[in-house]
């Protein structure tokens, strides 16, 4: 890894977030996993990195400064994202990663904006992001962690597929409005698992 850019990114992100150590302790926990993931996987750890660096860079942006944002940008916003303005700090982030800190990779600005929502038929570094966001070491609210993290590191389409089903079922509980992207990726992991399964099972 470039590890003069990584520090300089570090450093800028850690000045972003100075009055939200939480925030800044979660970011360096999605980096750390994001990279021990691309590792795992034969991915380009400086991008994995970099990616979980910068996936929460809109993320302490007011709710109404989002919305603003996004309108004089040109970044469509769904219904629910309207209703439910924090969902835009994945989009408004990846927006960022460009404008702010000079990320010119597509694939990186893409994890960005999916590490909320997923989607169907994601990029490995889209993959990446989406369950480091999920699993680093400092969350801990979420059930079944420490299954879903061992599992992250076996089979990572599967593990997507209970993190969104267990998402899901999360949302439907306390009554939260469900974003349809994150349906529709359930459902392409879903059946992406179900494939795998009778194939292995006629095979």
């Amino acid at each position: 890894m470039d590890n003069n850019n990584i520090e300089k990114l570090r450093k800028q992100v850690k000045k972003a977030l100075k009055k939200d150590k939480m925030r800044f302790r979660h970011t360096i926990g999605v980096a750390d996993t994001s990279a021990c993931l691309a590792m795992r996987y034969g991915y380009d750890m400086e991008k994995a990195y970099i990616a979980g660096l910068l996936h929460d860079c809109a993320k302490c942006i007011p709710d109404e400064i989002k919305i603003q944002e996004c309108n004089d940008n040109n970044i469509e916003i769904s219904d629910i994202e309207y209703n439910s303005p924090y969902l835009l700090h994945s989009k408004l982030g990846a927006f960022y990663a460009k404008t702010k800190y000079g990320i010119t990779d597509d694939d990186i600005c893409s994890a960005i904006t999916y590490h909320t929502t997923g989607k169907p038929d994601m990029s490995l570094l889209d993959k990446i992001i989406f369950i480091a966001d999920y699993i680093e070491p400092y969350r801990n609210k979420a059930g079944n962690l420490s299954e879903i993290r061992s599992l992250t590191f076996i089979d990572i389409d599967k593990a997507i597929k209970v993190v969104l089903h267990d998402t899901i079922e999360y949302l439907k509980e306390s009554g939260k409005p469900i974003d349809q992207t994150t349906v529709d990726t359930y459902n392409f992991y879903k059946d992406l698992y179900l494939y795998y399964l009778c194939k292995d099972i006629f095979e």
